[in-house]
């Protein structure tokens, strides 16, 4: 491997094949390049799924009342469902541990005045274990707690870009917010990865939004996630088990698709980060496919390398070379040029992926890059193809005869 005389013999034979060479290490290249490259963009498409879903924990199941397509048990058609606290009750009871965080959702917009400044908002009214559904990061402050909703206390957590429009540049945490005409004290800032418009939701106790809207128990959404011990078909089963205890209670015919709707976001994140393994897997099959055509045309090179060292290769074995070392010239040479070309295109994917950076986000592209797992992949890959380029010119040369290798011309 340290031989100098066998790596000037390298040298010297890449030097009178200079086209060829430098034809089979560009296919090499390419091909490395390209299997990089589609590499860095399917981790680019997975970059996206997940910052999609970063808004939500990925184990989060939303439960929304609907409006009934069918008569059943006595009920008209077109009627429309409405949940209260006792339905997420129910569902505790019945699910038990299996449920990891739950809430209720109530909707309500509101204008909302702090002196001179106004503006119309939403507010989400919830309980406390909304904050880690939503993946919602005080900064400030505090959440909504078990004593608000308790004694449905008049507080708030406003999102930061609230804090901005109508504090300006004042701090709002412990000052009073005006949410049509009643004053409620902003007990905590926030932050959203979902975006500008999740950082403009005002946060409220759920009990102090039913006891101010009609003093009713009536809620818009439940919001849970599973124990992810379930694991996947344990949070499957627990949709359909949602979706029965519900339509059971509230008198839904099984069959009827508008009265209840129950949707995971695992479900969604699981699709579509499958539909983007296949897309890698894909690519995995184009680039090896490749650098497959580079091991051929490096192989191609050598074939001629050897042809054209027959007599020299003769007088080696005449002299007492063995076929091992005869072999091992061979696929030095040929997992040199593989090598040499491979990272040269691995440096060059590499370098162009942070160029791009976030420029392709419009394509659903976001971050491109590879990580070192998949370097040192393409590496085994780039050992592998240099070792099959060179192995069946290697044997050829290695089974020469030194009589017929003395007499080719």
């Amino acid at each position: 491997m340290f031989d100098i005389g066998r790596w000037l013999e390298i040298f010297q034979s890449i030097g009178k094949n200079k086209l060829r060479t430098f034809l089979g290490a560009f296919t090499v290249a390419l091909g490395i390049f390209i299997f990089t490259v589609l590499f860095g963009m399917g981790n680019g498409l997975k970059n996206t799924f997940k910052k999609f879903f970063s808004d939500d924990a990925t184990n989060t199941i939303f439960v929304r009342p609907g409006t009934t397509s069918k008569a059943y048990k006595g009920f008209k058609e077109g009627r429309r469902i409405q949940f209260e606290n006792e339905d997420l009750e129910l569902l505790k009871k019945k699910l038990g541990d299996k449920i990891e965080y739950i809430s209720a959702r109530v909707y309500k917009n509101v204008q909302t005045r702090n002196k001179k400044e106004s503006g119309t908002y939403s507010v989400r009214a919830v309980h406390p274990e909304h904050q880690f559904l939503e993946n919602t990061i005080i900064t400030e402050g505090k959440f909504i707690d078990a004593n608000d909703i308790k004694n449905k206390t008049r507080v708030v957590v406003i999102g930061r870009l609230v804090e901005e429009d109508l504090f300006k540049t004042e701090h709002a945490l412990g000052k009073f917010l005006e949410l049509n005409g009643l004053a409620y004290k902003v007990v905590g800032i926030f932050k959203d990865s979902g975006g500008d418009n999740e950082e403009r939701l005002i946060y409220a106790p759920v009990s102090t939004v039913q006891l101010i809207y009609k003093n009713t128990e009536d809620i818009d959404q439940i919001n849970l996630s599973f124990n992810r011990s379930i694991g996947a078909s344990g949070a499957r089963k627990m949709v359909t088990d949602i979706t029965k205890i519900l339509k059971e209670k509230h008198f839904i015919a099984r069959d009827d698709r508008s009265g209840l709707f129950v949707r995971s976001v695992f479900e969604n994140y699981e699709q579509n980060m499958q539909f983007a393994n296949v897309l890698q897997i894909i690519v995995i099959f184009i680039g090896i496919g490749t650098l497959l055509a580079g091991a051929i045309a490096i192989g191609n090179i050598m074939v001629f390398v050897v042809k054209e060292r027959t007599k020299e290769l003769g007088i080696r074995k005449a002299l007492g070379a063995t076929p091992n070392s005869i072999v091992g010239l061979i696929l030095q040479e040929s997992v040199f040029i593989t090598a040499i070309a491979g990272y040269l295109g691995l440096l060059i994917a590499v370098f162009t992926l942070s160029r791009l950076g976030d420029s392709l986000e419009d394509y659903f592209i976001t971050n491109p890059q590879v990580n070192t797992s998949t370097i040192v992949f393409a590496t085994f890959i780039l050992i592998f193809v240099g070792a099959l380029a060179g192995y069946i010119p290697a044997r050829r040369a290695a089974r020469i005869k030194p009589v017929v290798a003395l007499g080719d011309d």
